[in-house]
């Protein structure tokens, strides 16, 4: 069953709200560690991830209100999908930390060009990501078969199944770098042993109840990275 929808106040206070609890709290994970507020890398990161967040968010808001609400449910039912969640949730944490750390004991000395390359990498998997939203209005942050939900073939998805889910592993490959941090490195690549639990998790029910997936799974055969898996 669908939930009720939110009404327009009610979903611009609930936007506005979470990104305002983003900034504050990726903001402390950072500054904090670092000791300082003289951590560029740290300011730059964070303008290439909440200003490109904040007009998708608006021009959603104007042009597909439900899809914003759709990506604002948060609570999975799938016990593996929780513990993937919590999993992703652990090293995202220790890469903003690290990081952090990082920069306030001087752990990693990586060059300016590298930083600016994998900011720029960052933006790019947000674009990704952007793009799998505007293609696919069913995007959720739980997985769920929505009512009317049909497969999606184009666009990204006609590379792989799961376009959103590389766009999320292209930008965490690439924040401890763009954050200056080498030793961040760690805990960002082991993000996708979790995605692939979601994956996993996630194919089972689509193909259990979304018509036509089972046949899109035969016509697009890799899950995250094209010719790989």
């Amino acid at each position: 069953m669908n939930p009720k929808p939110l009404s327009r106040p009610r979903l611009i206070s609930m936007t506005l709200a979470r990104f305002l609890a983003g900034v504050l709290l990726i903001g402390g994970l950072l500054f904090l560690p670092a000791g300082t507020l003289r951590y560029w890398q740290a300011w730059l990161y964070m303008g290439v991830l909440f200003v490109p967040l904040a007009i998708v968010s608006l021009v959603l808001l104007v042009k597909d209100p439900e899809l914003l609400e759709r990506r604002m449910r948060l609570q999975e039912r799938e016990a593996p999908q929780k513990a993937a969640i919590a999993a992703s949730s652990l090293f995202t944490l220790g890469v903003y930390l690290i990081a952090g750390f990082d920069r306030r004991y001087g752990w990693s000395a990586v060059p300016i060009a590298l930083v600016l390359l994998a900011g720029l990498l960052v933006l790019l998997g947000y674009l990704l990501f952007t793009l799998t939203m505007r293609e696919n209005r069913y995007a959720s942050r739980v997985v769920e078969v929505q009512e009317g939900q049909v497969v999606i073939s184009t666009g990204p998805y006609a590379l792989v199944r799961h376009p959103m889910y590389l766009a999320v592993s292209v930008m965490f490959a690439f924040s401890p770098l763009a954050l200056g941090s080498y030793w961040a490195l760690i805990p960002a690549l082991l993000l996708p042993a979790a995605l692939a639990v979601r994956i996993g998790n996630e194919e089972r029910l689509l193909r259990q109840s979304l018509p036509g997936y089972e046949e899109y799974c035969r016509m697009v055969r890799y899950r995250l990275l094209p010719g790989i898996w």
